[in-house]
């Protein structure tokens, strides 16, 4: 928690209004685009392709049923670990660029869950094309859900949808702030203050008056004792 804290409590590193209206465009631009395509892929999903076969054979040493879900795994995780170091690092651009394509990663997953039944959809393989499966068919069938493919990738496509609009969203945020660079508040217990600062119009309890002893610390006066 202290890591964490000490993390959020660092500014973001400052960006120019003009280069934050500028990816606002782009993003809009972007979700205009990907919700026209109706469920077709995408022009950055040649560059997930790519990633999702690296997965298949990068988790693939680590038994089958990893290899068949290391496709999704490693088209997912890239992205998503570049958001989470830009977001230690504290730039802005970085962050959100790698958050938002997380987030669009989950549309061609859906495209590809929801055609499990069908398998309509061209298959791409590193490997022996007469081997070749349909990764969610293997998947939802072994998992009993094989019925389900199509309201499964439309809720997968939809929280896409909802992860890159948030993204958007923070970032207009960002831009409406003013100041890039503050830190975005967080609920964290603060240092206690005195009671002084906290109640400015009380005083302190003034101090006891110091008591002298300078007349009790003189010896009486002693009697004549002639009188």
């Amino acid at each position: 928690m202290e890591w964490l804290k000490s993390i959020l409590d660092e500014p973001w590193k400052p960006v120019s209004r003009p280069a934050l209206g500028a990816w606002l465009v782009f993003y809009v631009a972007f979700m205009v685009y990907a919700f026209s395509a109706h469920g077709g892929l995408l022009f950055i999903d040649s560059a997930n392709l790519v990633v999702h076969e690296g997965g298949h054979n990068l988790f693939g040493w680590f038994g089958p049923t990893l290899g068949l879900w290391g496709g999704t795994l490693l088209q997912w995780l890239v992205p998503f670990l570049l958001a989470v170091y830009f977001f230690t690092q504290r730039q802005i651009p970085g962050f959100a660029f790698s958050l938002f394509f997380f987030f669009e990663n989950w549309l061609p997953t859906g495209t590809y869950m929801a055609d499990a039944r069908d398998q309509a959809l061209p298959l791409v393989t590193t490997g022996d094309p007469d081997f070749v499966e349909h990764d969610f068919h293997a998947i939802f069938s072994s998992l009993g859900v094989l019925d389900y493919d199509t309201k499964i990738g439309a809720a997968v496509r939809i929280l896409g949808f909802c992860g890159m609009i948030g993204v958007t969203l923070w970032l207009a945020l960002r831009l409406k702030a003013g100041n890039s660079g503050q830190p975005v508040p967080v609920a964290f217990p603060q240092p206690a203050i005195s009671l002084v600062q906290r109640f400015p119009g009380k005083r302190a309890t003034a101090a006891p008056p110091t008591v002298s002893n300078a007349n009790s610390a003189q010896p009486a006066p002693k009697s004549d004792p002639g009188e």
